[in-house]
């Protein structure tokens, strides 16, 4: 671990550190309705859109009251439609709130709407906690990588992980790509947080410009 290295590292978290969960409102706990909030907003960051747009939808959802598995069911699909629109995403909004009504019902139906039984179901097979992500209507290989990448601060079996973007963002910082050596430079803030940290980087060149000068 260079001392280049360290200064990006204590830069990029010092100014960019913060999950996409704590950015869209989740207090992200390994219980059930922050852990399907987040499936929600991964599911929302995995479209063609930008990553704020679909962030500020998922806020809009939860502000609107649709929290939980069986809230999103119940909520009417113009509810939902609005609520993506309040957020802008409105490229997406019709087929995403029919995807997210579908995908809460198959959720409360199959696993009674805790995404630990998901978990548990897998019993350490990464594979299967792929598959049973997957299962969820709009969850494609994007959306259950961001799901992962978050996780892992609650779900310790995952650590580390960084995934192709964020580690597109450590290339274009000059920090190493092994995750080992990534979780030693994210310290106490934990590989999830310096993951989407990363991920910034890799989205916006505005964010490796910052994250060089201020490293200086």
């Amino acid at each position: 671990m260079s001392a280049s290295q360290s200064a990006v590292a204590a830069a990029l978290l010092a100014r960019h550190g913060r999950t996409y969960a704590r950015d869209a409102g989740i207090r992200l706990q390994d219980t059930p309705q922050p852990l399907y909030q987040l499936l929600v907003l991964s599911s929302l960051l995995s479209a063609r859109i930008r990553a704020s747009v679909a962030v500020a939808a998922a806020r809009a959802l939860f502000h609107d009251g649709m929290r939980s598995p069986r809230a999103m069911a119940e909520a009417s699909w113009q509810r939902r439609v609005d609520a993506l629109g309040e957020g802008h995403y409105r490229r997406y909004d019709e087929r995403t709130a029919t995807q997210l009504g579908e995908g809460a019902e198959r959720l409360l139906e199959a696993h009674g709407g805790d995404l630990r039984r998901v978990r548990r179901d897998a019993d350490g097979d990464e594979g299967a906690l792929r598959s049973g992500l997957r299962e969820t209507p709009g969850m494609g290989p994007a959306g259950v990588d961001i799901f992962l990448r978050e996780a892992q601060a609650v779900w310790p079996e995952l650590a580390p992980r960084f995934d192709a973007k964020a580690l597109q963002g450590a290339e274009r910082l000059g920090l190493p790509r092994e995750p080992d050596r990534l979780a030693r430079l994210a310290g106490d803030a934990g590989p999830a947080v310096l993951a989407a940290a990363l991920v910034r980087a890799a989205l916006e060149k505005d964010v490796v410009d910052d994250v060089l000068e201020h490293a200086g």
